[in-house]
């Protein structure tokens, strides 16, 4: 009796990790595309970004507006991430290779990760942080594991934002499923 009881319970517990990973999909799916979309009533005192002395514009610098609170930003234009904690401060910026398929500018929400994958390109990637789908693709941090952050296929529809190792460590300790990412321009 104890041995059929065990193999209940463990098919039920399978069946029931199946449906939460097929709900979360689903979720992720059904995401509108206004979700989340920055708010127009941002002052214009905080949208230039900080400035060396000199009067260029540090690269590192966290752009603003992107939001407040503990968050992931990522730059469209830059091509670079910023791990921001509690008050505003940046622990940790690095570049990324973007995918060929770039996500609109707005705020956003870790939907699910992985450990290990094979990705979509072919290379074995970890570490992978996805925040929302474009077309049917999946937008999200990784990092190969040969360490390579080479520029993608441009024929190929690829949603990876690719970082080295060591920082896709850090992503991975940093965005937990629920996290807040902010993408601007």
């Amino acid at each position: 009796m104890a041995r059929s009881s065990s193999g209940i319970v463990a098919g039920l517990t399978v069946a029931a990790l199946a449906a939460v990973g097929f709900l979360a999909f689903q979720a992720s799916a059904n995401v509108p595309d206004t979700l989340g979309k920055p708010s127009p009533t941002v002052s214009a005192k905080s949208s230039a970004p900080k400035t060396h002395k000199a009067g260029k514009k540090d690269p590192n610098a966290l752009p603003l507006p992107s939001g407040s609170g503990a968050r992931v930003v990522y730059s469209l234009g830059a091509d670079r991430v910023w791990l921001v904690g509690g008050g505003n401060k940046v622990k940790r910026t690095f570049e990324v290779t973007p995918g060929t398929v770039d996500p609109a500018a707005g705020s956003y929400a870790v939907t699910t990760r992985a450990g290990a994958v094979t990705g979509s390109d072919g290379t074995q990637i970890e570490h992978v942080v996805r925040f929302t789908l474009v077309n049917g693709v999946a937008i999200g941090f990784s990092a190969a594991v040969n360490g390579s952050t080479d520029a993608p296929d441009p024929d190929k529809k690829l949603g990876g934002i690719r970082a080295s190792r060591a920082d896709g460590n850090a992503m991975w300790a940093f965005a937990t499923v629920g996290a807040k990412v902010v993408v601007v321009p």
